[in-house]
């Protein structure tokens, strides 16, 4: 059985990247994979401060919520990283939880990553879908990096208030696809 785990780079609960993370990981589930969901806003990451004592030690010299993610996220099959767009990025929480996947970057801990799936949700306010452009850059960057396989990307522009993609079908439709194609 594939595990799945939904990563929510919004401070906003029950926001519009919430609501479409929660779709995938429903569809997911109905597809017969286990699924698990990170608020990164409820948790206390700190920033990387490129030590690199997980490269020597295989563990990270920062005591906060994200050594404990680390085995989560080798345990799982597939990454969902989701994130508005703010300023043409991802969050500064999303940003932040990447950076400390440094841990990740060595000879020693590498293969804990390597080849696994990784998704995009990306809503954001603009209708223009190229303001999503640099976002997605960041995370392709990134994934190549890590050797992370992008297998999907969702982006879903004009969403502003709280949770209005809910009524918006095809794209709550496209994040279900999403979770079901996560699945298999």
């Amino acid at each position: 059985m594939k595990h799945i785990l939904g990563i929510v780079g919004s401070p906003r609960k029950n926001g519009n990247t919430h609501v479409l993370l929660s779709a995938v990981l429903d569809a997911a589930r109905a597809g017969g994979a286990e699924t698990d969901l990170l608020f990164l806003a409820d948790l206390r990451i700190d920033e990387c401060d490129g030590c690199h004592a997980c490269w020597k030690t295989g563990r990270c010299a920062k005591r906060d919520d994200m050594s404990p993610l680390y085995d989560r996220i080798a345990a799982s099959d597939g990454l969902v990283f989701g994130t508005p767009v703010y300023w043409y990025g991802p969050t500064g929480l999303m940003k932040t939880f990447i950076d400390r996947f440094v841990y990740f970057n060595c000879v020693e801990t590498r293969g804990k990553i390597r080849g696994k799936s990784a998704a995009l949700v990306i809503p954001f306010e603009e209708e223009n879908p190229e303001t999503a452009d640099l976002t997605v850059q960041f995370f392709e960057k990134s994934f190549e990096y890590l050797e992370l396989k992008l297998t999907q990307t969702l982006r879903v522009p004009g969403v502003t208030q709280r949770g209005e993609v809910a009524a918006r079908a095809a794209d709550m439709a496209a994040a279900r696809e999403m979770g079901a194609r996560l699945a298999s």
